[in-house]
């Protein structure tokens, strides 16, 4: 066991993107497979922000970053990341982390925009503003 105090300090999460707090008592708890996204792209701050969209890999049953050109399962949008999560120093390592799979989002706020395949993957579950 280790007793040792130490520091860690947090930036502030950015859930601008989110247009009402419908859904957010719902969010599910996954994995991130942390070897499926980029750091200058997906977590170039060293977190995974809010907001990020995800697609459910197949194989694993982690998630990795929305990609309509995948075949992988993350083809298919599966919600956003509902807080940032700090990103690993290693890709071997999958954090956990909570997915807002419904509710209401404000897409021009969003990290990374959902193309139009994405927002109809989610329809019926989210609704974008």
């Amino acid at each position: 066991m280790n007793l040792t105090p130490s520091v860690e300090g947090f930036g502030q999460d950015d859930q601008s993107w989110l247009a009402s707090a419908h859904g957010t008592d719902t969010a599910r708890t996954i994995t991130l497979d942390t070897s499926t996204f980029t750091s200058g792209t997906h977590y170039p701050n060293g977190y995974f922000p809010s907001g990020l969209p995800l697609g459910k890999i197949t194989a694993s049953g982690k998630y990795g970053p929305y990609n309509n050109a995948a075949s992988d399962g993350t083809e298919v949008l599966a919600g956003f990341l509902f807080t940032a999560v700090a990103a690993p120093s290693v890709n071997t390592i999958d954090p956990q982390a909570a997915l807002l799979w419904h509710g209401a989002v404000l897409d021009a706020k969003l990290p990374i925009a959902v193309d139009a395949a994405g927002k109809a993957d989610v329809a019926g579950r989210i609704t974008f503003f």
